[in-house]
């Protein structure tokens, strides 16, 4: 690629992080000029931003570079995520699945001393994330997020939503470290780093366990008042299901983790998924495949402009000390994804071993301040925005709630 289409690239991908602070701008010009708001709705998207600056990109690479570089291009990059991400959010998201997590909630919950809403909301901010690191991060996110739906209702303040949200997110971003495989910021580098899941249980895991019950048990404790259960046990009413069905798609969770670098094996997967589903409507719910496409378009437009953000990325990145670069890749991965940070710097050889920590723990720890900042966010944020006021999730809003327990999770994967 020429210099000027790395300027190009770099300066599309500013655009891009823009647009998504100025999403509820853009939806507040659709009310004003309803003529067209149909177009301003599609642009205040938060998952169709990325997508929609892949396509400027592209439309760029091909009068700047042609159509045979910009096709080249496209079809170098590497979509396995955003493919997997859309996969296991609609089939962890179906009933069948979520009839079997939501039963382990309200049985670990009667076993807690304290209001069941109350204990509930703290499985579902401690237990759900840290089961991250075992089913994934993605499937974590959309199993936590809908059972958060009926507690994080409308009629509840914006702060404890913002708040519940900030800490979900960075709870799933740490909640991830107790294996070498679930999150994606230490997959980048497991392989190449020599990494297994003992090295992370004893480096990271144990650190941001207690990050995730800290942030998850103050969370609570603050906006306990505000947590009910009249509407959470409506949304379970009459919705059982078979157990051979039940255990037929954890079966299908499991293979579609299993073969979570195969996106061959895991659409197919997937597929015969979509065939059960067609096959017994009465045991599944609407398929959430707008909000899995939307949020794969997300990913893989991440993706496409992320490409060509390693040239100015990894000369920044290199020119830290190790405790520079902790704090560094936190701030860093508020404006790119952190698996991007991580995987640059596992293409550098001969790093010092505290480099290699410090680069890591920071992409985990900052990994809730923004949408884009973790690959399963933009599954939460599509689940859960229509609680939020005009259905927009604010990124300050976001940033606010999450500052407190990135906090938490800096202090516990540094100093600890």
């Amino acid at each position: 690629m020429t210099q000027i289409t790395m300027w190009a690239g770099a300066i599309l991908f500013g655009l891009a992080i823009l647009h998504t602070f100025s999403t509820a701008l853009i939806e507040r010009l659709g009310h004003r000029y309803p003529a067209h708001h149909g177009t301003f709705h599609l642009l205040a998207e938060v998952e169709a931003v990325f997508g929609f600056w892949a396509m400027v990109l592209f439309v760029w690479l091909v009068f700047a570079e042609g159509t045979g570089k910009a096709v080249e291009y496209a079809d170098t990059r590497n979509y396995t995520e955003p493919l997997f991400v859309f996969a296991i959010m609609v089939v962890s998201a179906s009933r069948p699945v979520m009839s079997v997590a939501r039963a382990l909630v309200v049985r670990l919950a009667a076993l807690l001393p304290v209001d069941d809403a109350v204990a509930r909301f703290w499985l579902l901010l401690t237990l759900v994330p840290l089961l991250g690191s075992f089913i994934t991060e993605p499937a974590a996110m959309t199993l936590a997020a809908i059972m958060l739906l009926p507690l994080v209702r409308k009629d509840t303040p914006e702060r404890f939503k913002y708040a519940t949200l900030g800490v979900l997110f960075v709870n799933v971003s740490i909640g991830g470290t107790l294996t070498h495989f679930a999150a994606p910021p230490v997959l980048m580098v497991a392989g190449t780093w020599g990494w297994d899941t003992a090295f992370m249980l004893t480096h990271f895991g144990w650190k941001s366990a207690l990050a995730v019950v800290i942030n998850a048990t103050v969370l609570t404790a603050v906006f306990r008042r505000h947590l009910t259960l009249e509407t959470h046990e409506a949304a379970e009413g009459g919705r059982g299901v078979p157990l051979p069905m039940q255990l037929l798609h954890l079966a299908l969770v499991a293979g579609i983790v299993l073969f979570a670098h195969h996106p061959a094996v895991f659409m197919g997967i997937f597929l015969l998924f979509m065939a059960v589903a067609a096959a017994y409507p009465r045991h599944h719910d609407r398929l959430i495949l707008r909000e899995g496409l939307l949020v794969a378009s997300f990913l893989a437009g991440l993706v496409v402009l992320g490409g060509l953000q390693q040239w100015w990325l990894e000369p920044l990145l290199l020119s830290l000390s190790a405790d520079a670069v902790y704090f560094g890749a936190a701030a860093l991965t508020a404006i790119t994804d952190n698996a991007a940070l991580t995987y640059l710097g596992s293409l550098v050889p001969g790093l010092a071993d505290d480099f290699k920590y410090a680069l890591v723990a920071g992409a985990v720890a900052g990994g809730g301040l923004t949408v884009i900042a973790n690959a399963p966010n933009p599954a939460g944020a599509a689940l859960l925005r229509g609680r939020f006021a005009d259905g927009q999730i604010a990124p300050l809003g976001l940033l606010a709630g999450a500052a407190l327990p990135t906090v938490v999770a800096l202090v516990c994967l540094k100093l600890l």
